[in-house]
């Protein structure tokens, strides 16, 4: 699976209590991507993505949305080999 690639999302502005981090599951899911999402105590949302180039890269550019009631300012993305990830959860 040499196409795979990791992506390590940081994404803020108004991003939590607004089913970011749901919907973000659901986003990866249905485009098979692999990783995680978690909200951090500054009040960003951090997110892994694992997979191929193409929809790694399109879950990146659905960060800048997000849920419709999100309002985000940023997001800063770091691409790199892909370490494993299976499935995609919402961590605590």
């Amino acid at each position: 699976m040499t196409d795979r690639v990791r992506a390590h999302v940081f994404v803020s502005g108004r991003v939590q209590g607004v089913y970011y981090r749901a919907t973000t599951r659901d986003t990866a899911r249905e485009k098979s991507v692999d990783g995680w999402v978690r909200n951090l105590d500054d009040g960003r949302v951090e997110a892994v993505f694992e997979g191929p180039e193409g929809d790694v890269r399109d879950m990146v550019a659905w960060c800048k949305t997000g849920s419709e009631a999100a309002d985000v300012d940023d997001v800063d993305a770091e691409y790199g080999a892909p370490e494993g990830a299976e499935g995609f959860e919402v961590r605590w």
